[in-house]
């Protein structure tokens, strides 16, 4: 199946010529859709749909550098060829700092630099994506790993500051997972995280994040959510991971039970830190009250 390349430009002649060029390449095919607008542009841009996209300057009242800065702020990483009407240093530079991959001059463009350009900002979108995921994944469940959730974490708070909505976390511990380790082994023992993980994201909303915490502790954030929702979360979360046995490929299958602390904020904890502790003070009661069990900070 070709690849889909979104072109936003407001000249249908231009589009036109594109489309002539995509006809030329001689290595993968591409096919080409046309946005002729700024707004519908960036709502395509940020559909996700598109492995890249070729963004001209000028797009009427607007132009493209202001199209790359709103996109990016809203989450996109789709690798962008920037295109002008005529060479100039600073839009070169500008364009590269707002986050365009490459840059052509529209009189300059042929077949084979349209091509050569869109293969490479395609590879080098790839190895950035590789390396921002190395940099914010935990390797072994794929979920975001500690340096990440407390990035996350402090952005979503002043958010919540700022729009007035509550923000929840819960802290989630597997129950008995050294005597996993002890008996079975440590393949087995990761075995189980990625298994309790995939479980884990399975009873999240696309807008929630979970993060690995720190050796067999997970964090879940919950974003615009007050203790209620929190505990609601928590209480699936641990019903999930306990109705279903853990089978290991080769190896044994395992009842794995989970506790959980849920806390939140602003009526657990006015900042980070605090929220962390709520809930890991929630957590630890989950523990004492003989585990496999959710416990709100404000249950304390």
């Amino acid at each position: 199946m070709s690849r889909k390349i979104l072109m936003i430009d407001d000249d249908r002649m231009q589009y036109r010529l594109t489309q002539e060029h995509f006809k030329n390449f001689r290595g993968e095919t591409f096919d080409l859709e046309w946005s002729p607008t700024y707004e519908d542009g960036l709502a395509k841009l940020l559909e996700g749909k598109h492995a890249a996209c070729l963004l001209d300057y000028q797009l009427g009242e607007h132009n493209g550098l202001e199209l790359i800065r709103a996109a990016v702020e809203a989450g996109s990483r789709m690798p962008i060829v920037f295109l002008t009407a005529e060479s100039s240093e600073s839009v070169d530079i500008e364009a590269m700092n707002a986050g365009a991959l490459d840059y052509l001059v529209k009189g300059e463009i042929s077949s084979q630099t349209l091509e050569r350009s869109l293969r490479y900002a395609l590879k080098l979108g790839e190895t950035l994506e590789a390396l921002r995921r190395l940099a914010t994944r935990d390797p072994l469940t794929g979920l975001l790993n500690r340096r990440e959730f407390d990035r996350i974490l402090a952005e979503e708070r002043e958010r919540s500051l700022r729009f007035g909505h509550p923000l929840s976390l819960v802290l989630i511990d597997i129950d008995h997972f050294k005597a996993v380790n002890d008996t079975h082994g440590h393949p087995v023992g990761d075995a189980v995280l990625q298994k309790v993980a995939g479980r884990l994201v399975g009873g999240l909303r696309d807008v929630d994040r979970a993060a690995r915490f720190g050796g067999e502790e997970f964090a879940l954030i919950i974003m615009q959510a007050d203790r209620k929702v929190a505990m609601e979360t928590a209480r699936r979360v641990c019903a999930a991971v306990e109705a279903e046995t853990v089978k290991i490929e080769n190896g044994p299958e395992l009842r794995i039970t989970v506790s959980a602390g849920a806390a939140a904020m602003p009526f657990d904890a006015k900042n980070c830190a605090d929220l962390v502790a709520a809930a890991d003070k929630a957590l630890y009661g989950a523990k004492a009250g003989g585990r496999n069990r959710a416990v709100g900070y404000d249950d304390l």
